[in-house]
């Protein structure tokens, strides 16, 4: 089930919104300033937030502003009586996904929100094949490694490796185990070729994140 924010000091909007978004099987959690948006926001896992502009303590744009310094993406549709274009190009410029202007019909903002969730659906079901790591990417498909916006193009004997090393952060694999995943196939493999492998792999991503637990193996950290 999918968790909806919606944000607005009218509360009889959010009574409103919230009998037509339940219907859809939605969980509603509401918020009548911007404070309490956020509050809810780094304490549950919410899917998309519906925000007003014009709230008390912190308003629309400051609390979009905070949603996109976020590390987890959730798409934000405002919900407005702030009609000008130059309000419109500011929510959009701070990262709102949709600008609905009041008063609005309630059957319009729910398909809405249906449309963003089933594209947020889609982009999930497209990045399942990316391990995650901090601000680390490793595109299982691609065979690429991604940190702040860069692509590091590996070898195969590389992404195997560090497929297996960010699988599990902070997990100890042994040279053992490094061996097995990398080169199964591969019976000329010793511990010269596994250390040169991650040598080249701190070259690469950072040195900082493949730590050498002396007598054991190896571990990712992010």
């Amino acid at each position: 089930m999918p968790n909806i924010l919606i944000a607005d000091d009218e509360k009889e909007i959010v009574r409103l919104l919230k009998i037509y978004l339940e219907s859809d099987g939605i969980a509603v959690y509401e918020a009548n300033d911007g404070v309490q948006a956020l509050e809810i926001i780094k304490n549950t896992e919410i899917d998309l937030a519906l925000v007003d502009i014009m709230m008390p303590k912190i308003d629309g744009y400051q609390l979009i502003k905070a949603i996109r310094e976020r590390e987890n993406y959730i798409p934000v549709m405002v919900i407005s009586a702030k009609v000008t274009l130059s309000d419109r190009v500011l929510g959009i410029d701070l990262g709102a996904d949709d600008y609905i202007t009041k008063p609005f019909e309630p059957l319009e903002v729910a398909a809405k929100v249906r449309a963003q969730l089933r594209r947020l659906n889609v982009t999930h079901t497209e990045s399942k094949n990316v391990i995650t790591a901090g601000d680390m990417q490793l595109d299982l498909d691609k065979c690429i490694f991604i940190k702040n916006g860069e692509v590091t193009e590996l070898t195969k004997s590389e992404f195997k490796v560090l497929e297996l090393l960010m699988s599990q952060p902070k997990r100890v694999f042994t040279k053992e185990q490094i061996y097995e995943t990398a080169w199964y196939d591969d019976g000329a493999v010793d511990d010269n070729t596994i250390r040169v492998i991650i040598s080249r792999l701190r070259d690469k991503i950072g040195s900082e994140h493949i730590k050498t637990i002396r007598g054991l193996g190896y571990r990712f950290e992010t």
